[in-house]
């Protein structure tokens, strides 16, 4: 998991919106002002805690918690057993949790941050997370396309490289940033916050937020979205759920991509559907292709129902604020 492995965000690159005319790199150690849309200026300093990450801690013996726990076949090591489900050579399970404790709390801080200013936007954020090849920036192009005229959009994308997906979304016509994590596996929420500001948030639109295809790191970190999409192709086998079921386990929304390849890749829908389901019973599970018969419909559909909630909810608790507000007006007189 990367809140132990050592992985950070130093040496990102955000785009701008309509284009690759700048970037902005994070550099280890820094401390720099973060505005956000309530006009308060936030300072962020990096403090990743790696003291350990990259050696053996030669003050502290290697407890018992370090070795993997024998599971149920005696040929499996199981080094996702102990309580920090994850190993690092040199540090032990307690000191791993404290880390990743450490990390997630300063990532949540930047989320809140984030779903405030989507918040007084209006906007419905998802979050997209599948693996590498699941179909993410093609359903995205599709889906930018069906939308266009109807519902204003953004789009973030994260890889570890190149500007070729942001560039495919601008091609349609829709503002993107693009975020290059370098040797980072996942975006985080810090990231994210750089990219609003040169992002034009669409007002009660909808901003697409494509994560590093990775199955494993994306899962944990919030990064201020409304919720979190799922994909996985037919291709990628049905187990793909219960070998992998964090990324699984926190969607709103599982997509199930290029459903028209799947009597060429001999795919039991119905095994996967299951196994989905397994993991997280209450997740809305959708089939999807960008080509075919199958089509995006119901995940369009989806999509306004999901915008059309979103807004609904802000509006009455605006509704709510302004009539406390009301009141205390009526009894300062």
């Amino acid at each position: 998991m990367c809140t132990v492995c050592g992985c950070s965000g130093d040496g990102a690159t955000i785009s701008e919106a309509h284009g690759p005319s700048h970037s902005h790199a994070h550099s280890h150690g820094h401390d720099h002002p973060h505005t956000h849309a309530d006009g308060t200026t936030h300072s962020h300093g990096h403090d990743h805690a790696h003291d350990h990450a990259h050696g053996h801690d030669h003050d502290h013996p290697q407890h018992h918690d370090d070795h993997p726990h024998p599971a149920p076949d005696a040929g499996t090591l199981d080094y996702g057993a102990g309580p920090a489900r994850a190993h690092a050579p040199g540090l032990t399970q307690a000191r791993m949790v404290e880390i990743e404790t450490s990390i997630l709390a300063k990532n949540d801080d930047y989320a809140g941050r984030n779903r405030t200013r989507l918040d007084a936007a209006g906007v419905l954020a998802l979050n997209l997370l599948s693996g590498p090849g699941a179909g993410k920036t093609t359903l995205l192009v599709e889906t930018l396309k069906a939308l266009s005229g109807r519902i204003p959009c953004a789009v973030i994308e994260g890889d570890q490289q190149t500007d070729n997906d942001a560039a495919r979304i601008r091609a349609v016509g829709t503002p993107a940033v693009q975020i290059n994590t370098g040797k980072g596996c996942h975006l985080d929420a810090h990231m994210v916050g750089h990219a609003l500001e040169k992002l034009p948030l669409p007002p009660g639109g909808v901003l697409f937020i494509e994560n590093v295809g990775n199955l494993v790191c994306p899962a944990a970190f919030d990064l201020g979205e409304t919720k979190r999409v799922t994909l996985i192709s037919v291709a990628e086998g049905e187990d793909k759920p219960l070998k992998y079921p964090d990324i699984f386990e926190g969607a709103d929304l599982v997509l199930i991509t290029k459903a028209d390849l799947a009597p060429h890749v001999d795919a039991d829908m119905a095994v996967l559907e299951a196994n989905i389901r397994r993991i997280n019973p209450t997740a809305d599970i959708l089939t999807t292709s960008s080509r075919g018969e199958i089509g995006l419909s119901r995940w369009i559909n989806w999509l306004e129902a999901a915008r059309a909630a979103r807004l609904n909810d802000l509006a009455s608790a605006r509704e709510a604020e302004a009539s406390a507000l009301r009141a205390a007006a009526g009894g300062a007189r």
